[in-house]
């Protein structure tokens, strides 16, 4: 099974998670500015809440990269919101990109919110995340 990990970070949170993501299922994690070179059946998407929605370059990439990936799946952080999923899932029905049920989400230290997230904990609950996601192919 082909996997990637792509994230697109403004404060570094998110490249946290998909530094653990990756080291899990020993893939690397790249930046959404790399498209993906080759089919891959999962890809673990990594993205943040900015602004009540997921940065634009996210859209781009599902939407260049919609021929290549077989099935998203959603990685977050975010300080107020709950997730990305819904947002990630909309754009990804748009481009016919097919979006996991599951997804792993975890709070992300903006300012004074949420000092020190994601953790340690959090970055061990990423990993297992992904490689229950990963096995359940």
């Amino acid at each position: 099974m082909k996997i990637a990990v792509r994230y697109y970070t403004k404060t570094g949170n998110t490249k946290k998670l998909a530094d653990a993501v990756a080291n899990a299922l020993s893939v690397p994690a790249e930046d959404v500015a790399s498209p993906l070179d080759e089919a891959v059946d999962l890809l673990f998407l990594c993205s943040s809440v900015y602004a009540a929605g997921v940065d634009a370059s996210i859209k781009t990439f599902i939407a260049e990269n919609k021929d290549r990936i077989g099935k998203i799946v959603n990685i977050s952080t975010a300080a107020l919101l709950t997730s990305t999923y819904k947002q990630v899932k909309k754009i990804a029905d748009q481009c016919g990109v097919a979006v996991a049920d599951e997804e792993f989400h975890c709070r992300g230290a903006f300012a004074v919110l949420h000092k020190g997230r994601p953790n340690d904990e959090d970055l061990q609950a990423a990993a297992a995340f992904a490689k229950r996601i990963a096995g359940q192919i």
